[in-house]
Formats: structure tokens, sequence, C-alpha cells
């Protein structure tokens, strides 16, 4: 089969189109004839020369870990997909491939009124902001301030926590306020005098906090929330040891993408696609996503 491979680490001229033998599907596993995969920052810190926690690099390495595709095998263990279902799903690595084989476990159904883009970008920014609005205790009628609110864990957090009933305030710059607006947010920008600026839309006090982005972010968490375990951050690891707040990572799950899905069948989940890429091209799907340019998901599409 043919994936978007590295030899070595490097820059995204590493990652380029390989050929390897096509995986079969052990008696537990599903294998899904991938149509279009989701590129993350996880892929780029990988293909860099990071190592995952619970993943081992082996070169050739497959990269991505969100993809959503049909069954094309399954073994004589599973008893929950047929050959032929449309579905969603995740593993650490090797997802930007024309196969992926994986546990039936680490897959759901795909509703059939959504695109395949759309689908194969859900669970892993999906997963982490569903995560810590979960590790954060987000309930309705509470306030959320979320760092970065316009970018890919920040437009699924606003979201899930707007859907539960939370107000939710997002930075963001002034570029993306009619966005964060149209999905229910209350924008206000970066930089100095962020503490008062959210202040003033918050006069009641804001009840969590989630970064997305690092830097001044977390201290200004700090002064706005009372308690510091509602406060978390999925990027500025060693300054919330420092500041004794919350460490957030994606605790993923077929349960877990089962509520996006749900969530997004309601109406109450939108995924906005930047731009799509073929399999071919996906170190230049790397190069966008790594330029810091505009909105929404980065995806390769497999035909």
């Amino acid at each position: 089969m043919k994936a978007a491979g590295i030899l070595a680490f490097g820059g995204p001229e590493v990652l380029r189109l390989i050929e390897v033998d096509t995986p079969q599907a052990n008696a537990d596993q599903v294998r899904v004839r991938v149509k279009a995969a989701g590129v993350q920052p996880f892929d780029l810190s990988v293909r860099s020369g990071w190592t995952p926690p619970g993943g081992k690099v082996h070169f050739p390495q497959i990269l991505g870990n969100e993809f959503a595709g049909i069954v094309d095998q399954v073994g004589e263990e599973v008893t929950g997909y047929s050959v032929g279902d449309e579905v969603i799903g995740f593993r650490v690595l090797g997802c930007q491939a024309e196969y992926v084989v994986v546990p039936q476990d680490q897959l759901v159904r795909k509703p059939q009124r959504m695109p395949w883009e759309e689908a194969a970008t859900l669970s892993a920014s999906g997963q982490t902001a569903h995560t810590a609005l979960e590790v954060l205790g987000v309930n309705e009628g509470e306030t959320l301030l979320v760092h970065a609110a316009a970018g890919g864990v920040g437009t699924f957090a606003v979201q899930i926590a707007r859907a539960c009933g939370a107000t939710v305030i997002g930075t963001s710059s002034e570029s993306n306020y009619e966005y964060l607006r149209s999905l229910g947010v209350i924008p206000v920008s970066y930089g100095k005098g962020l503490v008062d600026r959210v202040r003033e839309v918050a006069p009641n006090g804001v009840d969590a906090a989630l970064d997305a982005i690092g830097g001044e972010a977390l201290a200004a968490s700090v002064e706005l929330v009372k308690q510091r375990d509602r406060i978390g951050t999925i990027v500025e690891f060693d300054l919330a040891q420092q500041l004794g707040v919350r460490v957030i990572r994606s605790q993923r799950s077929a349960t877990r993408l089962q509520a996006l899905v749900d969530l997004y069948d309601r109406g109450l989940l939108q995924v906005l696609i930047r731009e799509t890429f073929p399999l071919r091209l996906a170190s230049d799907a790397h190069r966008e996503l790594e330029s810091g340019h505009g909105r929404g998901k980065v995806v390769i599409v497999i035909e």
C-alpha cells in the first residue's frame, strides 16, 4: 500500500510517499480502507524527532493518528463491525495510509451525512477538548475561558462547552472574532491587558480556564480563576507544575469519540476544514499546518 512516511527525522521535506506491505487484521482487529486522515501538531512533532508516550518510532514510520474510512477486513473475533461499514477511528501512528488496522474498540460508526474530511478530523483535537472539559468539570451556567479559542482544540472546546450550557470567553486575534461569535463565543484579544478585558466581559468571574497556546495564558488564568485545579493546559507542562494547575492529556476512547459524533448529529458541533491535500502531497499538508496561518483542520484525502 501507499502511505505518508518518514525515513529520518527532520522538516516537512522528509515526509514522502512510500510503499509498504498492506497490513492484515488479527483476530480482534478491523482493517479500514482510509478515505481521509487528519493532520495534527502531534504529527509534526513526531516527524521532527519527538516520541509520543506509549508509542515507538520505527523507520519507515507512517504518520497520522486519526482517520475515517470503510471497513474492508474483520478478524474472526470481531462482532461490532462488518465489511462495508463506514467508520471513524484513531491510533497513535500509522493513519496516513491507504489502509490501517485497529482494535474494534478504537472505532465508531460514521454518520452518513458527515463528509469524510470532517469525520477524519474529529478524533484527535476533539477528544483532547472533550477530555479537558471533563477534567475541568465545566457545567451548565458556568463561565469558561479558552485560550487560542479559534485553534484546533479550542474550536472543539468552545462548542462542547456551549453544548453543556456554559458561557465561553475565547482569546484570539481580532481576525477570528466573527468566527468565534458564530460559535456563540465572546472574543477577547491576546496581549497586555488581557485580564482586565476578560473581567470586563465576565463581571461575575471565570469558573475554569483551558490553555491551548501557552505563554502568558496560564498566568492570566491564575489571576482570573479561584481554583487552580480548574485551570488546565495542553501545552505548558513545566509551567503548569510550577503554578499548581492541571496538565491535560487526551484520554481517547470509542465512548468519548461517540459523544462527539452525537453532538455533531444534533447540530451542536461544527468542523471547519481549512485545506485538503492528496496523500502524495502530505509534506505540503505539514507545511500548511506548520505555517500557523488560517484556522480549521488540514486533511489528507486518499482516493
